[in-house]
């Protein structure tokens, strides 16, 4: 009968007064050390109390572990692409460039050309200073394309599917999401509704009827498939500035209409400077998509059009012109992607900000 009080009392846990030589005793070595390792990250047992603060520290130290860790997983590839710029391939040096981890064993720094018997240094900007010295070549024609087509064209026809489509349709998405968000009509939310629904059906599904439609109206030649459709807007362009337009006093808009301001008045006098931090910032993101639209131009425009943008002439320059020359090639796209990390390094705080006050509302 002892014996069975004793075992009752052996595995009741111990009370909170108890002293730290009482627990050691009354546990195993082996439990009292792993709740000794459990305290020393955060985490208290019925041997070992962790403090607050240890707590606090590991778990912030395990989600900085965490962000870092994400944040190289999206930065590496920049990063390759950069190291690979500098990596010596002409004339096909055969680097494994495609394997390189940090930096090309053999990159433009370190090594030399043989000019009549004579060793001059390649140059750190060998690569660059080929792209433009071929691809920006005055008359310089691509294999396969238009006679006089050059890298210039490309990047004019680039500018103009950036800029034309995305200034005419971000304006055309505030006048929706203003009429979404500031007028009362009949059915509104429930064209919103249909509206949103329409962003589920996936894009590859209508591919080939856009394809077929954009043939016939022989858009696909003149490049008026990547402008048009672009300039009547986007579902989710209007929604985010549907939603800052919700945190807006609807005050101003009454006030207007007493002075005997319509809709459009209202619309570009009161709600365009309102609206601004969130209209730039969505433009700002449908540039950058714009931009670097290569499947657009790769999958609507014919390979020998002139009509292509620059990410398709990179494609092409890479068949054409630097076959197996890759360094030259990787300096292109370096330079491709160049002005879209400028415009989000100079505007990424308009970007978030615009993007964290769409949950707003009045």
């Amino acid at each position: 009968m002892a014996e069975n009080e004793n075992m009752v009392t052996k595995e009741a846990p111990l009370p909170g007064s108890s002293t730290q030589q009482e627990i050691r005793d009354y546990y195993s070595p082996l439990r009292y050390g792993w709740g000794a390792f459990c305290a020393f990250f955060g985490f208290s047992t019925k041997t070992h109390r962790a403090s607050k603060k240890r707590a606090k520290l590991v778990m912030d130290i395990a989600t900085y572990l965490v962000l870092l860790f994400g944040a190289f997983l999206m930065v590496y590839p920049f990063w390759w692409m950069i190291a690979g710029s500098f990596a010596a391939t002409y004339p096909q040096n055969n680097t494994p460039i495609f394997t390189l981890i940090w930096w090309p064993s053999q990159s433009t720094w370190t090594m030399t050309l043989d000019k009549g018997g004579v060793k001059e240094p390649m140059g750190g900007f060998f690569n660059y200073i080929y792209f433009f010295g071929d691809a920006f070549a005055s008359g310089a024609s691509m294999a396969g394309f238009a006679e006089g087509f050059t890298y210039w064209r490309a990047l004019l026809n680039n500018l103009i599917y950036s800029i034309v489509p995305v200034v005419v349709g971000v304006i055309t998405s505030a006048s929706a999401a203003f009429a979404f968000s500031k007028i009362q009509w009949i059915g509104r939310d429930v064209v919103f509704m249909l509206l949103l629904a329409a962003i589920m059906v996936p894009g590859p599904s209508i591919m080939i009827t856009q394809f077929v439609m954009y043939s016939d109206m022989d858009w696909q030649v003149n490049g008026l498939v990547l402008i048009i459709p672009g300039m009547f807007g986007s579902i989710m362009t209007a929604f985010f500035i549907r939603q800052f337009l919700f945190g807006l006093p609807t005050s101003i808009i009454e006030a207007a209409k007493i002075d005997g301001a319509g809709y459009f008045r209202i619309f570009v006098q009161f709600i365009l400077p309102l609206a601004m931090p969130a209209i730039m910032a969505q433009g700002l993101l449908s540039f950058m998509g714009c931009w670097n639209n290569y499947m657009g131009s790769f999958i609507m425009i014919p390979q020998n059009s002139p009509a292509i943008n620059l990410p398709h002439a990179m494609y092409v320059l890479n068949n054409a012109m630097f076959q197996g020359n890759q360094g030259p090639n990787i300096a292109g796209a370096v330079m491709c992607v160049l002005p879209v990390m400028i415009l989000f390094a100079c505007f990424q705080k308009l970007i978030i900000g615009s993007l964290m006050l769409t949950g707003s509302k009045e």
